[in-house]
């Protein structure tokens, strides 16, 4: 007899060796409590910047909401329970955005890209949520009197930088409830063999993000961002995402934060907008 699902545990492919195993679903379908890890350290950097180009950035029922204000983040993350006590980086960026569907109309920060260093969380996150995921490396976080720096490159060619420098430690602020609390995405499968068609096309949110996370320290000071222009020959898969970017001006830099974070969530609440 061939192999069987089981309706109530979740499936990635491979299929036929069983139930997958993840952030969301761990042996014996136990989930992961997430609270006293994982730790986290995230460097934000964010910029004005002009909400006509912003817009063409946007997919279908998408909008610029708010001030056109560009946020680069990085994460090196630790002690990740789903991953047996490892960890990797990660960085995104996004945009204020709303969204205005048939039924639903939410706002929120639209995650454009989020490149990670490791394939688990890369094939979960793009799958069971719809995050836009794709990798670059990442190397660990330099730190050194009062200067936060990181770097991402792709195959030895890096193609941004981002730095808080004159950082000084400041009382945290929980992130529990934040001005807006959503974090949107669009999820797209392209259809095998009907290549201009999809499988999947829709937009997801992922409500309150940041809940489950306390913050443990928090620095502020000067942000500085440069993404590097790339030929196809340098970043064959990835050249229009950073090319994209990089036109997109600085015209004012904002905030500039170092949080340190424990805990988190799973993302189990994930949902489709319609």
């Amino acid at each position: 007899m061939s192999y069987q699902f089981d309706p109530e545990r979740m499936y990635r492919m491979p299929i036929q060796f069983g139930p997958s195993l993840g952030p969301r679903q761990g042996r014996n379908a136990a989930k992961y409590a997430n609270d006293v890890s994982p730790k986290k350290t995230v460097v934000s950097v964010s910029y004005l910047s002009e909400s006509e180009k912003i817009e063409s950035l946007l997919p279908p029922g998408f909008s610029v909401c708010g001030e056109p204000v560009v946020t680069i983040s990085a994460s090196y993350v630790t002690e990740i329970e789903w991953l047996a006590g490892r960890g990797y980086n990660m960085l995104a960026v996004t945009f204020p955005a709303r969204f205005d569907g048939e039924r639903d109309r939410v706002e929120g920060r639209f995650l454009a890209v989020l490149w990670e260093n490791l394939a688990d969380p890369i094939i979960t996150g793009r799958e069971e949520l719809g995050f836009s995921k794709v990798y670059c490396e990442l190397p660990e976080l330099q730190v050194m009197d009062g200067m936060f720096r990181g770097n991402a490159s792709w195959m030895g060619f890096q193609f941004l930088e981002i730095a808080v420098t004159n950082a000084e430690l400041v009382t945290p602020v929980s992130l529990q409830t934040p001005a807006v609390p959503n974090l949107l995405h669009y999820k797209y499968v392209p259809k095998t063999g009907d290549w201009g068609q999809a499988d999947a096309n829709y937009a997801t949110m992922s409500p309150e993000p940041e809940a489950g996370a306390t913050v443990k320290a928090m620095w502020q000071g000067d942000g500085h961002i440069l993404f590097r222009r790339a030929t196809w020959e340098q970043l064959p898969t990835l050249f229009h995402i950073v090319n994209a970017l990089e036109a997109l001006p600085v015209l004012e830099y904002r905030d500039a934060t170092v949080v340190k974070t424990v805990g988190g969530r799973d993302y189990n609440d994930q949902r489709i907008l319609h």
